[in-house]
């Protein structure tokens, strides 16, 4: 083996094994492993600038309130999660940004990758009325009742005065906690905080009051403008109870349901 091959191999093993037990000895023991490898010679890089930068990242349905108390549907994809917060990129005019710097509340719907002719149907809508220059000259069209048009239920809301979508699987209610403006005033990077989650049935582990089951649910993906489903199983062993303090439990109650008698 070159010595190039030697020292990445050597990487490798110092990721997976404790460095106060890394000894000759270790890795003469870890040698019939199977180490993950990447012929770096093998890689070609080239640069690119492309028009989006949407790497793999999950459709949020963001419903709001308008000014006259009807609701409106906005589709997104552009959401990060950190503990119980959501950080969202919108533009500065849409209608869900108008309602939700108006009102302080909204609910982040999460459709399947079953709901594509869903997200379709409102995909080229907007509730902004006079319609703003940019979603005009890309061939959106106005539509007042966003629920009628995609053919969705709302479902009341215990918390916000916004209603949820019936049709996702997860529904989160959220308040608004601050916002920041960049592009030139373009866009809105706004963060939220998650006061309410609801989930179906369908997609809970078993053995646990708060946990999804991620081989049971199915996030809708939006890669460069396309839409995509996640079919495969996870691959890490990692506990999501580890990430516990970034969102505690109300009243510090436990994960665990009581195992039957």
């Amino acid at each position: 083996m070159g010595g190039a091959a030697t020292k990445e191999r050597t990487k490798h093993i110092k990721a997976i094994v404790p460095s106060a037990l890394f000894t000759k000895q270790t890795i003469q023991e870890t040698s019939t492993l199977t180490i993950p490898h990447i012929k770096q010679d093998n890689m070609s890089h080239s640069q690119i600038s492309p028009a989006i930068y949407y790497w793999g990242t999950p459709v949020v349905l963001i419903s709001t309130q308008n000014e006259d108390g009807s609701s409106n549907i906005g589709p997104m994809s552009s959401a990060f999660w950190l503990g119980n917060r959501c950080i969202l990129g919108l533009e500065f005019d849409s209608q869900t940004t108008i309602n939700l710097l108006r009102t302080g509340e909204c609910v982040l719907n999460l459709p399947s990758d079953d709901m594509i002719p869903t997200v379709n149907a409102l995909a080229r809508t907007t509730g902004s009325n006079p319609m703003p220059d940019f979603k005009q000259a890309n061939g959106y069209r106005y539509v007042k009742d966003k629920f009628a048009e995609a053919s969705l239920t709302a479902q009341t809301s215990e918390i916000v005065n916004v209603p949820r979508i019936e049709q996702c699987p997860v529904q989160m209610e959220a308040r608004l906690v601050q916002r920041m403006t960049t592009k030139g005033g373009f866009l809105e990077i706004i963060e939220v905080e998650l006061l309410r989650t609801y989930v179906i049935d369908k997609i809970r582990m078993p053995g646990y009051k708060h946990r999804v089951d991620p081989d049971l649910w199915r996030p809708m993906i939006m890669s460069f403008q396309q839409l995509y489903g996640l079919r495969e199983g996870g691959r890490t062993q990692e506990s999501e109870e580890n990430y516990r303090a970034l969102a505690p439990l109300p009243g510090g109650s436990e994960d665990s349901l009581p195992q039957e008698q």
